[in-house]
């Protein structure tokens, strides 16, 4: 009787485990797209403090952002996602024209790389113009289905 307790228990335990783990299974594709249109909407002339919590639900609290060259630091801070709200609340809404387009993306296990071309022009603080066009590679790192890491390579 002790061995049939044993075995059932050993079965309940891999059975427990194996649906623990596949709550965590993230459909990749699914994901990107889904953040991929929450960054856009972000940038939009248009974008609205809802537009910027939408993006930032993506987002592991302690999320680190690194952009490369200027920005070389991946640390995550605790208030990682804190900050990002604070610095892109600063740039809401200050677009007067932006577009985005995919160009590529690639997943690998709790990764995400993707080039996109965007371009960008609006009013400064002081009333100045700026207008710009990038191409940038960025990877994004998951855990637990979540943003943990942004990474931009561009210049």
């Amino acid at each position: 009787m002790n061995k049939f307790i044993s075995i059932v228990a050993v079965l309940i335990t891999c059975l427990s485990t194996n649906v623990l783990a596949n709550e965590n299974i993230v459909d990749y594709d699914k994901f990107f797209q889904e953040y991929y249109e929450a960054k856009v909407k972000t940038q939009q002339p248009n974008a609205s403090k809802e537009d910027l919590e939408h993006y930032l639900s993506f987002l592991t609290d302690d999320v680190g952002n690194q952009h490369f060259p200027n920005a070389p630091d991946d640390s995550r801070e605790p208030d990682g996602k804190e900050m990002m709200r604070k610095g892109m609340t600063r740039y809401l809404g200050v677009h007067t024209g932006y577009d985005s387009k995919l160009i590529e993306y690639i997943v690998g296990y709790n990764s995400i790389a993707f080039k996109h071309s965007y371009s960008a022009k609006g009013l400064r603080s002081d009333g100045s113009e700026f207008s710009y066009s990038k191409v940038v590679l960025d990877v994004i790192e998951l855990e637990n289905g979540k943003v943990s890491v942004i990474r931009r390579y561009g210049k």
